[in-house]
């Protein structure tokens, strides 16, 4: 395979500017390519090489041809290609047998699709890449990482970032987790109801980091990444559907709807940041609200409380309040204490943190948060969210220091953006700040 990996964010080969619908097929599909061609071949790396080298053909021969109708046939039928070619190439002695009745396998799995025809079948095996990737023999951090980067094409600087470690922590703990399932001879596959439970907590955690990452991505020109958000409440709704007894799987779909529910009122026009403080209520989706109200009901009705459920909890008390003015603090914080029980996060406390400064004053909110400097160092959010508390008590030479903090640990270009015109503005103004648990 080339060495060479597709990178969405690069100009394409033939000039200087970006190729949107190449990026957007990789968004949205490279995914779903490399969950059937890891269970053709049994070998995530395989695969997840095989549909790179389809996307760096694609950016040629569609620049030349034309966008096929159907971008996702085209690139999952080109990946086959070249992983045959491959398997093919790299055989040697008595590994040809073994490698012949794969070549039989993928080619029969995985037929030639027509890629004029929108229509075409195309096979999504994404649940089960991702029950192979949450599979126990793993190591539990790298179940979370190898999700993100082989379902739903995040790039390693941007898991990361998710995980508060460096690249090249993640990169090795990505590469081990792909040795694993193939030394191990991992299925790819939906596990049998025996064996479901144990895997259960690890693929929950991967979709809601999927989901954050959508919501609000660590990277990018855009601070929501539709794409990731729509992925993770579709698999969500796979799980619960398959798993219906599962209580925390209903709060996580249930926190997922009523979180997106504000999804087009986070951005204004410009596509700048909105502030939960600011955003105008009326442009949240009443309908995913309910959706989200009716499962955290059936979530409630199986009487196994968890981290997802009050997460949600205290969504819904949000999506349900007219205004910001009129919050039910006391309940927020009083929920973030039980979800602290559970998940003993600085993030979590962060965020409880800020609900103080929302219930008790905003002096009361920062001694809270000052406390987590050491484990929250690294973390852009935090110095932006002692920053606004700073400022909103007229500390604003420390509030300037604590943004700059910020904008060092910021990559996503709306946050700067955001966190700029902040500094700017301290002298007329203070305003609020929402933090994504």
């Amino acid at each position: 395979m080339a060495a060479s990996k597709y990178d969405p964010s690069c100009p394409s080969p033939e000039g200087s500017t970006h190729n949107p619908s190449l990026e957007r097929s990789f968004r949205q599909e490279s995914g779903r390519a490399t969950a059937t061609l890891s269970r053709v071949l049994g070998d995530v790396h395989r695969a997840e090489d095989a549909v790179q080298e389809a996307y760096l053909i694609a950016m040629k021969t569609w620049a030349r041809d034309g966008v096929p109708a159907n971008t996702a046939a085209w690139i999952i039928t080109t990946a086959k290609n070249r992983a045959i070619d491959a398997l093919r190439r790299d055989a040697r002695g008595s590994e040809r047998v073994q490698v012949y009745a794969q070549l039989e396998s993928a080619a029969a799995t995985i037929p030639d699709l027509d890629w004029n025809d929108v229509g075409a079948a195309i096979p999504d095996d994404r649940l089960a890449l991702i029950f192979a990737c949450c599979h126990p023999a793993l190591a539990e951090d790298a179940r979370v990482a190898l999700t993100l980067r082989a379902v739903c094409g995040l790039s390693t600087d941007e898991i990361a970032r998710a995980f508060l470690v460096p690249v090249t922590t993640m990169a090795q703990r990505i590469v081990r987790a792909k040795k694993k399932i193939l030394e191990a001879g991992i299925t790819f596959e939906i596990p049998d109801p025996a064996h479901r439970p144990e895997r259960i907590d690890a693929v929950a955690r991967a979709l809601y980091l999927v989901f954050s990452e959508g919501y609000a991505a660590t990277s990018g020109a855009s601070i929501v990444r539709h794409e990731l958000c729509d992925e993770a409440i579709r698999l969500a709704r796979l799980l619960v559907t398959l798993l219906p007894g599962e209580a925390e799987l209903h709060g996580l779909l249930a926190l997922m709807w009523l979180t997106d529910a504000r999804r087009a009122a986070r951005t204004d026009e410009q596509g700048e940041i909105v502030t939960l403080e600011e955003q105008d209520r009326t442009r949240w989706n009443q309908w995913m609200i309910a959706a989200g109200l009716a499962e955290l009901n059936r979530a409630a009705a199986l009487r196994s409380e968890g981290p997802y459920q009050l997460q949600a909890a205290i969504a819904a008390i949000h999506d349900r309040t007219a205004s910001f003015e009129k919050t039910n603090w006391n309940s927020i914080v009083a929920l973030y204490d039980r979800l602290f029980d559970y998940e003993r996060s600085p993030v979590v406390a962060l965020n409880r943190a800020a609900a103080i400064a929302m219930r008790d004053g905003y002096a009361q909110g920062l001694e809270a948060m000052e406390s987590l400097g050491e484990d929250l160092a690294e973390y852009g959010a935090f110095h932006a969210a002692r920053a606004d508390l700073l400022s909103r008590i007229g500390r604003d030479a420390d509030a300037q220091v604590a943004y700059k903090s910020a904008l060092l640990l910021t990559t996503s270009e709306p946050e700067r953006r955001h966190i700029e015109r902040r500094v700017l503005k301290l002298a007329v103004g203070h305003l609020g700040i929402e933090v994504i648990p």
